[in-house]
């Protein structure tokens, strides 16, 4: 009763400062809505949180059961030029090429600087050959198109052609040509929005190359290796690995580019370096790393890749990834008054970074994230600072579908509070 009342205070208070009066016909449904929605404003924070709240989209939260002292430590303090260096650096290239089901045909290469230094290492490297169509929706393929034409100046060369839709859409990447160079992310980590499943707009009579960058999706997401050339991501996402070290997949159409192609009036920095008198540098994909790696991080993300196959495969984390996404879905189903996903279309909804809408301004909307992280419910949420206001919530495959349940209700609780 006290809750009651306190609520129909207030909401008294508010019709007030609103001018309605009691012989307003509307004052009786808004006495109404206004005390139902005090009450619950008033209500209890929910009794249950996250086991774990890491929700952060990169670096990302460890694979469930992950212990540092479990580790392989015995590489430490080794070159990794030695006998165990190099073999270690194999045993993650191999494991990664065997859990994703890379054709045999594949080259997979651990190199500097994340997904970004793997991407740009590529781009640095082979474009220029052809026309180029650049696709992008999101701040990191934004970034690839500022590449292209700020740095690599590749309009004095060639013919840029541009496909960009605004955050949480996808533009017609049916317009792309076949003959020309098509660079694209598979899922905008800050829009929430991924290409269609099996990547149907490259051809597969292409001439051109496909140039992927797959961060926030390898391992979670269904990738059509046959329609990729050039495939990068870093371990500090789907897997939780540590940063700073990334994978760059090749095609034997992108070997061919690299031997047959040398971009006029470019000087590579050594770590772009992939070529040797004319031939792929083969040492580099089998463990002769271009510079230093951290082998504390090699044997962190080995230790990811055991923990995949303990599950199954990439399979089970595609699964995995899928439950919490849908784990949200139905959340949104019964709320969808006051929360909505960002990507409209269903078919183009990530499952890795979930971006959602909330009705909210955009200050009470950061004050919400900052008070579920205070409540320890979920860290690193906020949405991406040049997207539209959102929060983003990592469903990668190391984020338990258990605590993707248990954070939906204190997101409706936190928004009340600002609501109200």
């Amino acid at each position: 009763m006290r809750i009651c009342s306190l609520a129909a205070s207030r909401a008294f208070t508010a019709i007030s400062k609103r001018g309605l009066t009691r012989g307003n016909d509307n004052y009786g449904a808004a006495i109404g809505t206004m005390i139902h929605m005090r009450m619950m404003s008033d209500m209890a924070a929910p009794s249950a949180k996250p086991n774990d709240p890491s929700f952060s989209s990169g670096p990302c939260k460890k694979h469930p059961g992950y212990d540092v002292n479990s580790l392989d430590l015995k590489v430490l303090g080794r070159s990794h030029r030695s006998k165990i260096g190099k073999e270690r650096l194999a045993l993650a290239i191999d494991e990664t090429k065997r859990l994703l089901k890379l054709p045999d045909d594949y080259l997979v290469g651990i190199v500097p600087a994340s997904d970004t230094g793997a991407y740009e290492m590529a781009m640095w490297n082979m474009l220029g050959a052809r026309d180029v169509d650049v696709c992008y929706w999101e701040s990191f393929g934004k970034g690839w198109y500022s590449d292209a034409v700020s740095h690599l100046k590749l309009e004095e060369m060639v013919k840029v052609n541009t496909h960009s839709a605004e955050y949480g859409e996808l533009p017609d990447l049916n317009k792309t040509n076949k003959d020309n160079d098509i660079l694209f992310t598979f899922n905008g980590t800050t829009s929430g929005v991924r290409v269609p499943h099996g990547c149907d707009f490259i051809a597969d009579d292409r001439t051109g190359l496909t140039f992927c960058d797959a961060t926030s999706a390898a391992f979670a997401m269904d990738m059509p290796w046959d329609k990729l050339d050039v495939t990068t991501f870093s371990w500090q996402k789907v897997l939780g690995g540590e940063g700073a070290h990334g994978i760059l997949i090749l095609s034997p159409a992108a070997v061919e580019r690299l031997e047959s192609y040398t971009p006029p009036n470019r000087p590579l920095p050594k770590i772009f370096r992939m070529v040797k008198k004319g031939k792929v540098d083969r040492a580099i994909f089998k463990g002769s790393t271009i510079n230093t790696p951290s082998m504390l991080c090699v044997e962190d993300y080995i230790d990811a890749l055991k923990w995949t196959q303990s599950l199954g495969g990439v399979d089970a984390l595609v699964q995995k990834s899928q439950s919490n996404l849908k784990a949200i879905e139905d959340f949104v189903a019964e709320n969808t008054d006051w929360i909505g996903f960002l990507a409209k279309e269903k078919s183009q909804r990530s499952s890795t970074s979930v971006c959602l809408t909330i009705d909210l301004p955009a200050p009470d909307l950061k004050k919400m994230v900052s008070l579920l992280e205070s409540e320890h419910v979920a860290y690193d949420i906020g949405g991406y600072r040049d997207a539209p206001p959102s929060i983003r919530i990592w469903c990668g495959s190391t984020v338990e579908e258990e605590d993707v349940k248990l954070l939906m209700p204190w997101l409706k609780w936190a928004y009340l509070k600002f609501k109200n």
